[in-house]
């Protein structure tokens, strides 16, 4: 691989991201992630993945030295339209997928963090789309999914003003899950990591499929899917496993099946 690293440890992939000297996102660098992502979606070791930058920044936006090549509208909405795709396999992906974020998530750089399940923050991180400032808009979802994270009128602000805002801050918006000490950041991001690859990855992958249900389901049509989800869960014997090592009172030992 060009532009990522994997390492595997307790049922957790660590994929570095690693395109010096800002971590750009190209049409490459997505198809490659894209690559990525089916190896990890078939392999039984990994049960999460945990995505991180090399450097000094998660990613500071997309490639626009990539943007100059682009002569018309139907080759500037293919771009888009492709990271889109990317980003929506990212929060569909059966497996979780937590974004550890330091130095800068920009542009694009967000729009990869924001498709992420969770993200973890350093405290000085800074998180924005700065599309604005370029007289363009993002378009990998940016739109979208930041103001489903901090409301309509946050999310036109930082747009409008392409300000972008702390680690701290994106905590306080809804936009991160957790803020800490830089140096703290990856160990914090993997001990989240593998609290979660111990629970069962077949109650995981429901959880995540009901999550997705509800950006384009009805409540009805959603509590349907979970009862239906609930039915498939309780059967399996990693439900067996987990009830009997609650009555045992020991950890319970999921194995997917």
């Amino acid at each position: 691989m060009d532009f990522f690293r994997l390492a595997k440890e307790e049922f957790v992939a660590v994929v570095t991201f690693s395109r010096p000297p800002a971590n750009a996102l190209s049409s490459a660098v997505l198809k490659e992630l894209s690559t990525v992502l089916d190896e990890l979606e078939t392999d039984p070791d990994v049960r999460v993945v945990l995505l991180h930058g090399e450097g000094r920044f998660f990613s500071a936006g997309a490639d626009i030295k990539e943007f100059t090549s682009i002569a018309s509208v139907e080759e500037a909405s293919g771009l888009s339209r492709n990271g889109q795709l990317v980003m929506e396999r990212i929060e569909r992906f059966s497996k979780p997928v937590i974004a550890a974020i330091h130095g800068a998530a920009l542009g694009g750089g967000l729009e990869l963090a924001m498709s992420c399940h969770i993200r973890v923050v350093a405290e000085n991180a800074k998180l924005g789309l700065p599309e604005l400032q370029l007289g363009i808009i993002p378009g990998f979802a940016g739109t979208q999914r930041l103001v489903r994270y901090v409301g309509f009128g946050k999310a036109a602000e930082m747009m409008w003003t392409s300000e972008p805002i702390t680690g701290l801050e994106a905590v306080e918006w809804g936009l991160a899950n957790k803020a800490v000490p830089e140096e703290r950041l990856l160990d914090e991001a993997k001990a989240l990591a593998k609290k979660i690859a111990a629970k069962s990855p077949l109650s995981v992958r429901a959880t995540i499929e009901l999550l997705n249900a509800a950006k384009e389901k009805s409540f009805a049509e959603a509590v349907r899917e979970e009862a239906e989800w609930f039915g498939r869960v309780f059967v399996s014997e990693d439900a067996k496993e987990g009830v009997q090592a609650f009555l045992e009172k020991r950890p319970p030992v999921f194995k997917g099946k």
